[in-house]
């Protein structure tokens, strides 16, 4: 399949942010830059309603703990448009290949959404907002750039968006692991304060 490697990229980039995949490429098929976009993903309505709801997300998707009630909405877009633009990318046929692309695009959406979720999850666990936004903007970035290089160079942007894939879940069982240790720790200090707020309160006659 010749088209899988753009297809593996685009279901990657859906699972982070499925509405700029739709933009990026249905731009580059009307640019005329790239004959891969089907026509139904270049329509000038479907460019508008994928600009606005990227708007919306851009900003949701910065604030701390709204987003990740935005990801817990997208748990059933995400993977849908990533399976939904891997179909169409593979042709309009209803073959064997179409159904193979959407099945390959829609699960690559769903495991970056997980780790997506996840990873948004655990950074909002931090006392600063800093890390938020700037992870937002580094997934904006890395989904525009990666789908632009699918469609010059897809073995390239496909293994680097199965590395980050990789990189994704190594990143999200190491926060995982902190952040128990973290509350485990502040459980077990609530505790002991606790517990010396009791002690100091006795009378000194029942000390004794």
């Amino acid at each position: 399949m010749s088209v899988l490697p753009l297809v593996f990229t685009s279901g990657w980039a859906s699972g982070i942010n499925a509405y700029a995949v739709v933009l990026v490429l249905g731009l580059l098929g009307s640019a005329g830059i790239t004959d891969e976009v089907p026509e139904s993903m270049q329509q000038p309505e479907v460019l508008f309603v994928a600009g606005a709801l990227l708007l919306f997300e851009g900003v949701v998707d910065k604030i701390p703990y709204l987003d990740s009630l935005w990801d817990t909405i997208s748990t059933f877009i995400r993977p849908t448009v990533g399976s939904g633009v891997a179909a169409l990318l593979a042709g309009q046929s209803g073959s064997m290949e179409e159904l193979s692309a959407g099945a390959v695009g829609g699960t690559t959406a769903l495991a970056s959404h997980v780790v997506k979720t996840g990873t948004r999850m655990a950074i909002n666990a931090s006392p600063e907002p800093v890390s938020n936004f700037l992870m937002s903007a580094a997934e904006d970035l890395g989904v525009g750039s990666l789908v632009t290089l699918a469609v010059f160079h897809p073995l390239v942007a496909a293994s680097i968006a199965g590395i980050l894939l990789l990189l994704g879940f190594v990143l999200l069982i190491f926060l995982a692991h902190r952040i128990r240790r973290f509350r485990r720790r502040r459980r077990e200090r609530r505790q002991q304060r606790a517990q010396d707020g009791r002690i100091g309160s006795r009378p000194w006659h029942r000390l004794r």
